[in-house]
């Protein structure tokens, strides 16, 4: 989803509660990966691997000038033939330590297996977010060791994909405050203008 599209989303979400919801998710992960310094590390389920994620992150890392926002993927069927990139297994989340920030995307319940190696990365001092269906729709367990968790629902008005990318938009953005009148308007325009016309990073 590109920034024309992500920008009409915006607008039309405007007064419901996702806006608020995602920028404070996105500012948390941004808050953890940046302030900490360790690296982002980012895992799906078994099911679900959040392959557009990652692309979106590297790109937003690369538009706003932040390349710790750049995630490793962490993957279940990793294979030492694998490019690089996608060669990352579970074992990762064994060596996940104090300051990286571990980012966890669930499309249903993760799994005792999975949820296992979270419990360690957290007891080891990594920071854990979770995004996913949320307590009472399997994901409870992850939920509540997360230190920060966004919860979408089944049949909310978003799909769990469209909600990353508006997470995955807002975790470029620098903090900006709060716009004043008519200047704060042109400030928003230009940044996004400068979005529109930079060229775009290499794709994942």
């Amino acid at each position: 989803m590109d920034a024309v599209r992500v920008a009409l989303l915006r607008e039309v979400l405007a007064g419901t509660k996702w806006l608020g919801a995602t920028r404070r998710f996105a500012g948390a992960l941004r808050g953890s990966v940046v302030s900490h310094g360790g690296g982002l590390l980012l895992v799906g389920t078994p099911r679900y691997e959040p392959w557009h994620l990652a692309a979106h992150l590297v790109d937003e890392a690369a538009w706003s000038g932040t390349p710790e926002l750049a995630p490793t993927l962490v993957r279940h069927g990793a294979r030492a033939a694998d490019p690089a990139h996608l060669a990352v297994g579970l074992g990762r989340l064994a060596a996940a330590r104090r300051g990286e920030t571990l980012l966890v995307v669930s499309a249903g319940g993760p799994g005792v297996p999975l949820l296992e190696r979270v419990h360690d990365a957290r007891r080891a001092g990594a920071t854990v977010l979770a995004l996913g269906p949320g307590e009472g729709q399997g994901d409870g367990d992850l939920a509540s060791m997360a230190h920060e968790a966004l919860a979408v629902p089944e049949g909310a008005e978003l799909d769990l994909d469209t909600v990353q990318h508006l997470v995955s938009a807002a975790v470029g953005e620098q903090p900006l405050p709060a716009p004043r009148g008519r200047r704060g308007f042109r400030d928003r325009l230009s940044r996004l203008a400068d979005q529109l016309t930079s060229p775009p990073p290499a794709r994942w």
